[in-house]
């Protein structure tokens, strides 16, 4: 048996051998590029032919292997060196077979392609060369102007760039034409066919190029006279230009003599102006040779709308200096007239200016002495400037004069017009200073007999008063005097207020004035007859304000203290601190009022100590309450903190042991003792929709004391909830990753955790591990079974919404009394008595399952299902009468919501789902892996191939 083994491995070489050397034969015969394309074509089809036979060779390789492997296990081992040997050489030829096989049909296939590419881009070439005689062989057509020869002549350049840009080509077309006549030796590529091409193409350059010369310079000889004619109306229009500023006013303020000088100037200009014309003439002669018939007609025609245009001129510059003759005369008797004019104002506006100046009172206060002087010059200004109206009348005549000329009246108008208005400023201004200077000195003269009369009344009540105020009485006592003074002054001016007021009103202010003056002396001796009493009473009362002092004081000392104890404390221990801070000085209160009541029997019969007393009773009890309050909020604060840590401590207790288990069960190895680790994962993952309930309330806590706390605790607070999240996310990857890895690895064991998994990681994102390969089948009836699952998820997910609502509004009442938390307890009953109903409409969902597949709309309404039902067992347990013990003020509705839960959830597990997913797309991958190690590809050479006309480097070998 093994000789014959080892005979049918010899025969299996020999034939392969056999087989590889007819081809490579075969394949010398036909490595040839050199002949017509007939044979060439001949050649690249018989290594198509030897190039499919690649695929049997491979399978005698295989049968080699086969035979070999066969071989190698039955004989000794003195004999498998040479079984090895013969493999060794035999896969040598078969490797050198193959490529020789590749690359010979390649070397065929690329010259091939390359003669196809350079004949079609010869064609092409040829057929460029006959447009482009076509194009260039008429004459040069005249054109019609200037623009129309610019075309002409950029027509003539593209051509000529044309024509250029293909030398690059047939260089190119010579390049390769040289390369395949040094591979296949055809004369059609030799060297006569590449020199009639460079023949064909270096006419056509010729001609494109003596056209272009042609075509510029009849393009620059018009350009030099379109130039010319523009010049010419430039300087004409400038001209022109110069002629209207100077005939059509636009330069008024030059005489008359400047006006003349200008026009003897460009009289001059437009003599010069023929020569200049004569000029373009004769250039116009040379330039309509190379002109269309049309074209040379219109330069005709420009040339005489010139020489008109330069005629007109000439004939309006003579009738403008006939003209500007006569207005000169004019101008000399109109000046003459105006500076007369301009004089008599300026003297005017002086003589007005001087005596507004003298009557400027200024902005400061004035005095009574000052306003008497400003009023008496006031009216002697009054008297000047009655003066000066005849000089006004002067001036509207002189105006009136100047109107016959017909120069330009607005200036002078306005003058006249100005200076009249400064006349009327100034007698009103005038008018009006003396008016107000006179009602000034009426009232200054009336402030005191006014002053006394709102002074009387407030006397009055003062000595009315049963006990008024010592420094009140000293004051009125004051001000009688400076009355005294005022009204004794006013009796003295009596030439000066006959003035002002005339004698009648004089005499009756005077009279007002004396029966002020005697009533001032009685009300004076009735405020001396007060202040005698007042004094008598003030050291009656000195005995209260010792004891009242030392109250106030200590009623401060307790207000600061208490300020200091508004800031919120760092941490707990602050809060107890601060708590029994605030009770010591409730106790320093409570001495306080004691000392108060003792004080207060020394106010009985005195009415403004009273009052101060009633004060400070007022704010005592002010203070008391805000004392109160502030013990209650730190009470508060205190139970909220030390609930908050305690739970804190029980959830970071727990997390650390359940840690601890799992990385023990993940460092045992082996496969003893599973059912065990089983079930203690069981238990342990049974534990956690509870927990997360926790984790929730551990943070709505550490919100409420958040809101209570300094920003350093609130930041210790905040980074402990951070940790305790990061905590809990990293055991739940361990767990994930442990059962993972149980699944995978024991599908025994399971067994037993596919309900824990199906339990614990039915959410979103975990809904991966339920699918069943069993299910995946066609399925009947897909429309009606949509609709009745849309309608069972729609049905559940409404019932579920609402009892989610109402578990929500029981968690959020506060309860503060033992019959309030039964009523609480038996609506929770009521929706633990439904639980049976929902879950039996969440099994009619299940029972489509295998219908309709496993879908993230079932799988989230589970999770939601699930962690509703976990919330309600938590809320009954938690929900005891035991729980009077703690208040309910700390308790706190769960922030975020389901709704936020889930989208925790989905974040937290989506890297576990991107890994699952890219490992069932590997595993659909694997079958493809193999098709990349086709001999088909093997071959560098023929994938990376280019056409040798559009490739710049050496061919790739």
């Amino acid at each position: 048996m093994t000789q014959q083994l080892q005979d049918e491995f010899d025969s299996s070489v020999e034939n392969a051998e056999a087989w590889m050397k007819a081809i490579q034969e075969r394949l010398r015969i036909n490595d040839n590029t050199k002949g017509p394309r007939s044979a060439l074509e001949a050649r690249l089809r018989e290594t198509e032919k030897i190039r499919a036979l690649e695929p049997e060779g491979s399978l005698k390789m295989d049968l080699i292997l086969v035979k070999a492997d066969a071989a190698l296990h039955s004989i000794g081992e003195d004999k498998k060196h040479e079984v090895l040997s013969k493999l060794k050489d035999i896969k040598a030829l078969w490797e050198e077979t193959a490529i020789y096989i590749t690359h010979c049909h390649s070397r065929i296939e690329w010259v091939w392609l390359q003669w196809s590419e350079y004949l079609k881009v010869q064609d092409e070439f040829y057929t460029w060369i006959h447009n482009m005689r076509v194009t260039l062989e008429p004459d040069i057509e005249l054109q019609l102007g200037l623009k129309e020869k610019q075309w002409q002549l950029h027509h003539a350049q593209v051509l000529l760039n044309d024509v250029l840009n293909h030398s690059g080509l047939l260089e190119r077309l010579l390049e390769e034409a040289d390369s395949l006549c040094s591979r296949i030796g055809d004369p059609s590529v030799d060297e006569d066919v590449q020199k009639k091409m460079r023949m064909e193409y270096e006419g056509i350059r010729d001609e494109a190029k003596r056209r272009v010369e042609l075509l510029e310079k009849i393009t620059k000889e018009h350009e030099r006279y379109s130039t010319n004619v523009n010049r010419f109306q430039s300087w004409l229009s400038d001209v022109i230009e110069r002629f209207n500023c100077c005939c059509t006013g636009e330069t008024t303020k030059s005489s008359a003599e400047d006006k003349l000088k200008a026009l003897k100037e460009i009289a001059k200009n437009v003599r010069s102006g023929g020569k200049k014309w004569k000029h373009l003439e004769n250039q116009c002669a040379e330039v309509i040779q190379n002109t269309s018939p049309l074209g040379a007609e219109r330069m005709k025609d420009e040339l005489e709308e010139l020489r008109k245009a330069l005629e007109k001129l000439s004939l309006l510059t003579s009738e403008e200096e006939e003209r500007l003759l006569k207005i000169q005369q004019l101008q000399s008797a109109y000046e003459s007239q105006a500076r007369q004019l301009e004089a008599n104002i300026q003297e005017l506006r002086k003589n007005l200016q001087r005596l507004e100046n003298d009557l400027d009172p200024g902005e400061e206060e004035k005095t009574e002495d000052e306003f008497v002087t400003l009023w008496r010059k006031c009216n002697a200004t009054r008297t000047a400037l009655a003066a000066e109206e005849p000089k006004v009348e002067r001036l509207k005549t002189q105006l009136k004069e100047l109107l016959r000329f017909p120069q330009d009246m607005h200036l002078h108008t306005e003058s006249v017009v100005s200076a009249i208005q400064q006349y009327q400023s100034v007698r009103g201004k005038i008018s009006k200073m003396s008016t107000d200077t006179e009602s000034q000195l009426r009232r200054l003269f009336q402030n005191p007999l006014q002053h006394f009369e709102q002074w009387k009344p407030t006397v009055q009540m003062l000595l009315a008063t049963p006990e008024p105020d010592l420094a009140h009485i000293e004051a009125a006592l004051a001000e009688s005097s400076q009355f005294k003074e005022k009204l004794m002054t006013l009796q003295l001016k009596k030439d000066l207020l006959n003035d002002v007021f005339g004698e009648e009103k004089a005499k009756s202010f005077l009279q007002e004035v004396a029966e002020a003056s005697k009533e001032r002396e009685i009300l004076h001796k009735s405020l001396l007859q007060s202040k005698s009493k007042l004094q008598n009473l003030i050291s009656q009362h000195k005995d209260f304000d010792a004891g009242f002092a030392p109250l106030q004081k200590k009623l401060s000392a307790i207000k600061a203290k208490l300020d200091l104890e508004k800031e919120p404390r760092p941490d707990l221990l602050g809060k107890k601190t601060q708590l029994q801070r605030l009770q010591m000085i409730q106790d320093e209160l409570t001495e306080l009022v004691i000392q108060m009541e003792e004080v207060e029997k020394l106010v009985q019969s005195n009415t403004a100590h009273r009052h101060e007393m009633n004060q400070f009773s007022s704010d005592l009890q002010a203070l008391r309450r805000s004392l109160e309050i502030m013990i209650q909020q730190s009470e508060d604060q205190v139970q909220k903190h030390w609930v908050y840590n305690d739970k804190l401590s029980d959830l970071q207790q727990w997390i650390t042991v359940t840690m601890e288990k799992i990385e023990s069960c993940q460092s045992a190895e082996g496969e003893q003792n599973t059912e065990g680790r089983a079930a203690d994962l069981e238990r342990w993952l049974a534990d956690f929709p509870d927990k997360e309930i926790h984790l929730h309330l551990v943070e709505a806590h550490g919100q409420l004391v958040m809101e209570n706390s300094s920003p350093e605790e609130t930041a210790h607070v905040q980074k402990e909830l951070d940790q305790l999240r990061e905590s809990w996310r990293t055991l739940k990857g361990m767990a994930t990753g442990l059962l993972k890895k149980w699944q995978f690895n024991r599908p025994v064991a399971d067994k037993k955790l596919a309900l824990v998994d199906n339990r614990w990681m039915s959410g979103p994102a975990f809904h991966h591990l339920d699918v069943d390969p069993n299910h995946k089948q066609e399925k009947t009836g897909e429309g009606q079974n949509a609709r009745s699952r849309s309608k069972l998820i729609r049905d559940f997910e409404e019932w579920l919404q609402g009892e989610n609502s109402k578990l929500t509004e029981i968690l959020a009442m506060t309860s503060s009394s033992t019959e309030e938390i039964k009523a609480h307890q038996n609506e929770l009953e009521k929706l633990q008595s439904r639980v049976p109903g929902g879950q039996h409409l969440f099994e009619d969902l299940l029972h489509l399952h295998p219908v309709i597949g496993n879908s993230e709309e079932l799988e989230d309404l589970r999770y939601r299902w699930m962690l509703y039902k976990s919330k309600l067992k938590e809320s009954m347990s938690s929900l005891s009468p035991g729980s009077l013990e703690k208040p309910d003020r700390f308790k706190k509705k769960r922030s975020g919501g389901v709704c936020s839960f889930l989208q925790r959830v989905f974040w937290a597990a989506l890297p576990l789902q991107l890994l699952l997913l890219l490992l069932l797309l590997l595993a659909f991958l694997l079958p493809l892996a193999e098709e990349t190690h086709s001999c088909t590809l093997a071959n560098n050479f023929a994938r990376s191939f280019k056409l040798m006309l559009r490739y710049e480097g050496p061919p790739p070998t």
